[in-house]
């Protein structure tokens, strides 16, 4: 089985791009790790994830830089030979399902409109 489950923040607004004919969007999302470093901090893994069609589309729509994204993807692998005859290997996060978790924007709007109804 080949299934990787993400949660984490967008590090930017996603893009929809048009790859022969078909939509495409690259979301890169910050994962905080389990545990600490050895200076008590949380570091943070980059991962970027493809997601193509309906789904890049609705992420483009819906998603903002800051969200929380659940991302149920698929490791796949690329390989190719460069310049120099060498062979290359590459991965790639191919995102298969993307949900909406929490929005940073809409939970500071929230909390003005409910400092507005305290001072009504």
């Amino acid at each position: 089985m080949n299934q990787l489950i993400l949660v984490g923040r967008l590090t930017k607004d996603p893009e929809i791009k048009k790859i022969d004919s078909k939509s495409c969007c690259y979301l890169t999302v910050a994962v905080k790790r389990q545990f600490k470093n050895s200076e008590g901090i949380y570091e943070s893994d980059f991962i970027t994830c493809t997601v193509w069609n309906i789904i890049a589309e609705k992420v483009c729509e819906y998603c903002k830089k800051g969200d929380v994204v659940s991302i149920k993807a698929r490791v796949q692998n690329n390989n190719y030979t460069d310049k120099d005859d060498k062979k290359v290997y590459s991965y790639e996060m191919v995102a298969e399902q993307v949900s909406f978790v929490q929005s940073q924007h809409r939970d500071a709007e929230d909390e003005e409109d409910e400092e507005e109804k305290l001072d009504e």
